[in-house]
């Protein structure tokens, strides 16, 4: 008896698994549009607090580095298209991407891409996601910061706006990102 490595994949099964992968990154892009939707403006910057970063990093731990990427690219051009995907405090469109919040948006897919790479590399722990989060949430952090400091002029002001608001709320972030993503992996690995 030939075991499933062995046996011939039919063309029904390839289509089915394309199918399945294609609706993962469109679901993944999907729930990081909703979460840009919950959002607080803070009036002393043009960075809004948001649970989209939460969104990105569980992407990225959930469905591993080349669909958090490939999800996150997705969302990128959806936003460039003219759809509203992006949080609703920014221009959408070309401009946000050009905007304030621009650095952080376009390291989107490093970020998940970061995020699923360190949990792919070894057994999914607590440990394991929330380093994967923190690296990831540095990937991040360096895109928007540096994106700030090109339009700011100021890499004091760009740390202002887009750091010293955002630390604590970023922690909590990463630690519900590792704890779900966690969860998750117990959960599949339970599947027969």
């Amino acid at each position: 008896m030939a075991n499933a490595a062995t046996q011939p994949v039919s063309t029904g099964d390839r289509a089915l698994y394309w199918v399945l992968q294609a609706t993962l990154v469109v679901g993944a892009s999907a729930f990081v549009a909703l979460c840009a939707r919950v959002f607080l403006p803070l009036h002393f910057t043009p960075v809004p607090l948001t649970i989209q970063n939460f969104a990105v990093l569980l992407v990225g731990m959930t469905l591993g580095s080349r669909r958090g990427f490939f999800a996150l690219l997705l969302y990128l051009a959806e936003g460039l298209a003219g759809i509203p995907v992006f949080s609703p405090t920014g221009p959408g469109g070309l401009a946000q991407l050009l905007g304030p919040t621009g650095g952080f948006l376009l390291a989107y897919p490093l970020v998940a891409f970061l995020a699923g790479w360190i949990m792919e590399r070894g057994k999914a722990s607590f440990i394991r996601a929330a380093m994967a989060g923190l690296c990831a949430e540095l990937v991040l952090f360096s895109g928007g910061l540096s994106w700030l400091v090109i339009s700011t002029h100021s890499f004091a002001q760009a740390v202002r706006f887009g750091l010293y608001f955002f630390v604590f709320a970023e922690v909590i972030k990463v630690m519900m990102a590792a704890a779900i993503a966690t969860s998750w992996q117990r959960v599949l690995r339970t599947q027969p």
